[in-house]
């Protein structure tokens, strides 16, 4: 059972790394404030991003359980 969890933490860990290089840089501070026609005009981007954003947090809750639940049976 340990091996499984093991395995499957190292699956959801390399799905959650993917899934973070996916999303698109936020700009931050007062350069990102103009933004583009890029970035206004483009409904299918924000779409995206939303969706990975929305499988990051649940890759890492899944990610972090699986660890916790790990640690709990090696004590």
């Amino acid at each position: 059972m340990l091996t499984v969890l093991m395995v499957l933490d190292a699956i959801v860990c390399i799905g959650l790394i993917a899934s973070v290089l996916g999303q698109e840089a936020k700009s931050a501070g007062m350069g990102g404030m103009g933004g583009d026609a890029d970035t206004v005009f483009s409904s299918k981007a924000r779409g995206m991003d939303a969706l990975l954003a929305r499988v990051t947090v649940v890759l890492a809750v899944l990610f972090a359980l699986i660890t916790v639940i790990i640690a709990r049976m090696t004590n």
